[in-house]
């Protein structure tokens, strides 16, 4: 009798174990479409607006990346990427317009007038041809130590600069790539992309379609969140609840990998803070204020094409988007590094272009003044720009002049602006490693500022 239980005993111990093992699964999948959804945004990206071969150069130091499985269909323009081929499998597809989108190419029409004609960009055909240029021996110094190259071979790597753009007075003086990248490689901004997107509001601002103050940005707020400004958003302290961690089950990875409408989801969250109080870090604050933007602009994929692309001439920038044609502007723009310092000499130039105006006289000086809440956790964050100088007066970068500011983007990403020394510099890279440190671009601007 007791040996007729076995094969039932052990059909159960194996239900039991496939049943952990899915629940197991299910509990993890959030993460694990976190790492496929990224590699496959990742690999899409490289191939079809960057053209490079390489994705792997571009997965961060992860448990999971040795398991990945990611396909490239030229055909179809997209990547897939899954755990063994098997699980959590995630798509990104491509469009001229969109990017490369997590979850497939939107699925709606992205309506708004089409961008004016292509301007002129002044640096993009700048003098300076070439990957290793500087305008004299201590130019070069400064570059040289910008990529690493006093250092030793892994400490180099671990640094990992693609590029240096360095701009003064409106003219390349000093620039140079890595092996495999040239002027004309798109790269991606991360964070700097939210600098981005306080120009695309200045725009509206400058042609009276928002302003600053406006609140009641979505119908179906019909709480305190109705209270939240286009101002509060730029600045993040609208006080919606977030977590910026990339971990498990966290705001921040539901919303990049999996929402096809971020910005509802961004919306959908309750107040933590009363709006204006308290300042949080939020990719969502910034992705929910594109949305806002769009909507008030009738305009959704074409947004930052109309409003920013166009006029400075940068033919190279794609703002990619969710599933529903909102612009995700908190991360993903890619551009050449001529072009991200493009947007660096708009912004010193307090949005004149051309001779002509295309940001409110000012802007730039509120845009980058530290605004005093109740409670910070951001050092130095003003509206969607990195101040030098905090609420307080002190500086944040001791080694740096007080109107020095920038964009920051994740992995090492940086264009620092500094109005007093007519100076722009350009630093891309892949410095997954760095965790926070500085990557070897401070000492270059400080130099250059005395």
């Amino acid at each position: 009798m007791r040996r007729r239980r076995w094969p039932r005993v052990l059909a159960g111990l194996l239900a039991l174990i496939v049943l952990a093992a899915i629940g197991g699964y299910w509990y993890e999948r959030p993460l694990l479409r976190t790492g496929t959804g990224y590699a496959a945004h990742n690999a899409c990206a490289l191939a079809f607006i960057a053209h490079r071969s390489n994705p792997e150069t571009d997965l961060p130091p992860n448990p999971l990346v040795p398991y990945l499985s990611t396909g490239i269909d030229d055909g179809a323009k997209s990547a897939k990427t899954s755990i063994k081929g098997l699980l959590a499998g995630q798509e990104a597809a491509y469009s001229p317009e969109t990017g490369c989108t997590v979850g497939g190419k939107p699925e709606v029409a992205t309506p708004g007038p089409a961008p004016a004609a292509m301007a002129a960009n002044a640096l993009g055909a700048n003098a300076l041809p070439g990957t290793r240029i500087a305008s004299d021996a201590g130019m070069d110094q400064l570059i040289d130590a910008a990529f690493g190259n006093e250092l030793a071979p892994a400490a180099k790597e671990r640094l990992g600069t693609r590029a240096v753009v360095v701009v003064r007075d409106g003219a390349i003086i000093g620039e140079r790539y890595a092996d495999g990248f040239t002027r004309d490689t798109p790269q991606l901004g991360w964070s700097m992309t939210k600098s981005v997107a306080n120009l695309i509001t200045g725009r509206l601002v400058l042609d009276g379609t928002v302003k600053v103050t406006d609140d009641h940005l979505r119908p179906e707020w019909k709480d305190d969140r109705s209270t939240i400004t286009i101002d509060q958003l730029l600045r993040m302290t609208g006080g919606l609840a977030w977590d910026e961690t990339y971990d498990l089950g966290t705001p921040i990875t539901q919303m990049l990998y999996g929402e096809s409408d971020m910005a509802g989801y961004v919306a959908s969250q309750k107040l933590a803070h009363p709006p204006g109080s308290y300042q949080q870090y939020s990719s969502g604050s910034t992705t929910l204020l594109c949305s806002v933007l769009g909507a008030k602009a009738k305009a959704t994929s074409k947004l930052a094409a109309a409003q920013v692309f166009a006029p400075l001439g940068l033919s190279s920038a794609v703002l990619e988007t969710d599933g529903v044609g909102t612009p995700v502007c908190s991360s993903y723009l890619w551009a050449t590094p001529r072009d991200w310092a493009a947007l660096g000499q708009f912004a010193l130039q307090d949005g004149v272009w051309n001779g002509q105006r295309l940001l409110p006289e000012g802007w730039m000086a509120s845009s980058t003044k530290v605004t005093p809440v109740k409670t910070t956790e951001e050092k130095g964050y003003a509206a969607g720009w990195w101040s030098n100088t905090d609420a307080d007066g002190s500086l944040v970068e001791p080694t740096l002049t007080a109107d020095t500011y920038s964009m920051q983007g994740h992995d090492g990403q940086r264009v620092y602006v500094v109005p007093s020394k007519k100076l722009v510099v350009v630093r891309l890279g892949f410095s997954p490693d760095l965790a926070g440190e500085d990557p070897a671009i401070t000492p270059l601007v400080a130099a250059l500022s005395r």
